[in-house]
């Protein structure tokens, strides 16, 4: 079925729905960063794939879907988990805790730029219009505006974290382009396939360097790590894929620039956070960006 070919039924029921997979995936980065303030960052992920697999595990035995047993396949899964989750989540993790859930959000972002980026170096199928190196360079001004300015002023512990947030960014990137191979599984076996393989990942990883039975963690980090696993990755890949087959995957890729004031406002009202003069500017810049690359040209909407 080609991208032209998708009619949902509901425009405005799906429409609604892509708003709140913007708010799920916004609030992500509030969610990590009540979380890392008591639970360590590998534990904290590995806690997150576990919960989200089993919920995942528990849908698909709903719907009498099954993941596929041959041994090629789940050496995808473990690529995939190491691009989309063990990777940049625990990288998220980490920079969150010495920078702002906001400043998270405008940084990690910015995948769709990235993707761009990679697309055109790798597959070579993106036509690099006017209008999508117009989305890199607004992208790319945000960027330094956050990162650039703050770096002037010497090199420290939140530079390093806002470095990292992008490295995340850059990681999504390479996913969504990988995860192009999964297209003759039903959607949600490979999120429950690479969810399984990163917590088989994640949770020795967590044994061996957090210890994680030496840890008190709060009230708070509990139902952080609660909603993170149950709204922020579980129900958001259900709608996600929900809205792959109703609205496409370009309309889908919508919710990347919904998602950016969605989560600094998120992190202002329920963090108390701020944001400097310039970060707004480079915010503005980003959401501009991500915009220019991922809102469909009028004449393909049409199409």
């Amino acid at each position: 079925m080609s991208e032209s070919d998708v009619r949902p039924r509901n425009l405005a029921f799906e429409l609604v729905l892509l708003l709140v997979l913007a708010t799920l995936w916004g609030a992500s980065y509030t969610f990590i960063k009540l979380g890392v303030a008591t639970i360590p960052p590998i534990t904290l992920i590995a806690a997150r794939t576990t919960i989200a697999a089993g919920l995942l595990l528990a849908i698909m035995r709903w719907r009498g879907v099954r993941l596929p047993r041959d041994a090629a396949t789940w050496r995808r899964f473990l690529f995939q988990a190491c691009l989309n989750s063990v990777v940049p989540w625990t990288m998220l993790a980490w920079g969150e805790r010495s920078l702002n859930a906001g400043l998270s959000t405008i940084l990690n972002s910015t995948s769709p730029i990235f993707t761009f980026f990679l697309t055109l170096a790798v597959a070579r199928h993106e036509a690099p219009t006017a209008r999508k190196l117009f989305g890199v360079a607004a992208g790319m001004a945000g960027i330094c505006l956050i990162v650039g300015v703050q770096a002037l002023s010497g090199l420290g512990e939140q530079l390093a974290a806002q470095i990292v947030i992008v490295l995340a960014a850059i990681c999504y990137a390479g996913a969504a382009i990988f995860s192009r191979g999964f297209r003759n599984l039903d959607p949600i076996a490979p999120a429950a396939g690479s969810l399984i393989s990163g917590a088989a990942i994640l949770i020795p990883m967590s044994l061996v360097i957090d210890r994680p039975w030496t840890i008190t963690p709060s009230t708070g980090s509990l139902l952080a790590l609660l909603g993170l696993s149950v709204f922020s990755t579980a129900c958001a890949f259900v709608i996600y894929f929900r809205l792959i087959q109703t609205v496409g995957s370009v309309g889908t890729t919508a919710q990347a620039y919904l998602r950016v004031p969605i989560g600094v406002a998120l992190g202002v009202v329920f963090l108390g956070e701020s944001l400097t003069s310039t970060a707004w500017i480079g915010l503005a810049c980003v959401v501009a960006g991500v915009a220019a690359m991922t809102i469909p040209a009028r004449k393909a909407a049409m199409a």
